[in-house]
């Protein structure tokens, strides 16, 4: 028996697509033949045909064939269509992006495995007895719940899940690990940086404090050296105050002393005679000047 490479599951479902496929094409070539009958029966009832009523004829029954495959050709590709969107709807529940390749759909090798595996399979269910006609359904995509799916899952997407959990599970436990490393290094930062804080801040207070201490011993030289200065002034002051009074008591008695010593030397005998000699020498310069007036012309 010809396989698609498909486990059991898809491959009865390929085989439920098929059989629905069959039984719309026979649908279909049934119309056509009927078509054919149809002419043959209403038209093709003289002996004899000119060339425009066998052209009518042909023509007439080219429309109405056109529009039969047509119609059933579009009727396909619809069919096909809602057939993907069930498979991408369910694929999408799982969070699953499906991709295609169109070019395959024109891949005569594959096309003709396709056939193999339908003649295959009509002539394998010719010789099967029928135990059951009625066909699986497909779960709706609105029922249920994950369970449901889970259950109507097959088994290699089952495997793969397994795996997927897995991988998640150890994704999340590396996510956490990541997570508490981090707040791990968060931590140490902050503790780094609360730290850096408290340094700093201490640094600033010792500096402070150094700096107040140095401004108080500064203030205290400074108000040392003003008291100093303040008592050497008091003391200047008082010196030369002192010393004032010792100069005026000095020149009271230099003063004293001059006037005892002139007292003393007026009452010696050379100071007499000086004085005596000095009136002398008055008087005559006083005579002397009155004769010198006598002797000058007058003006």
């Amino acid at each position: 028996m010809a396989e698609l490479g498909l486990n059991e599951h898809h491959q009865n479902e390929v085989i439920n697509y098929m059989r629905f496929a069959r039984s719309k094409r026979g649908l279909r070539l049934k119309t056509v033949d009927s078509c054919f009958q149809d002419l043959k029966e209403s038209r093709l009832v003289e002996e004899t045909f000119t060339i425009d009523e066998v052209s009518e004829v042909l023509s007439g029954l080219q429309a109405v064939v056109h529009s039969e495959v047509e119609s059933e050709l579009i009727n396909t590709a619809y069919t096909n269509v809602l057939l993907l969107r069930q498979l991408f709807a369910q694929a999408e529940k799982w969070y699953l992006k499906l991709q295609t390749d169109i070019s395959e759909l024109e891949n005569r090798e594959l096309l003709e495995q396709v056939a193999e595996f339908e003649k295959a399979e009509i002539t394998s269910s010719n010789k099967k007895p029928i135990l059951d006609t009625t066909k699986p359904k497909l779960a709706p995509l609105n029922e249920g719940g994950t369970a449901e799916l889970l259950n109507k899952e097959i088994l290699r997407l089952q495997e793969e899940n397994e795996k997927l959990k897995s991988r998640l599970k150890t994704i999340e436990i590396q996510a956490t690990n990541a997570l508490d490393e981090k707040s791990k290094l968060e931590k140490a930062l902050q503790d780094l940086q609360l730290d850096q804080g408290n340094q700093k801040d201490f640094i600033k207070a010792q500096d402070l404090s150094n700096l107040e201490n140095t401004v108080a011993a500064l203030k205290s030289e400074f108000q040392k050296t003003l008291n100093d200065k303040t008592e050497n002034q008091k003391s200047l002051e008082e010196n030369l105050a002192t010393a004032k009074h010792d100069l005026l008591r000095v020149q009271e008695q230099l003063h004293m002393a001059e006037k005892e010593l002139e007292k003393k030397f007026q009452q010696t005998a050379a100071y007499r005679n000086m004085k005596e000699i000095l009136t002398k020498k008055n008087d005559q310069i006083k005579d002397l000047r009155k004769r010198l007036a006598q002797y000058e012309p007058e003006d």
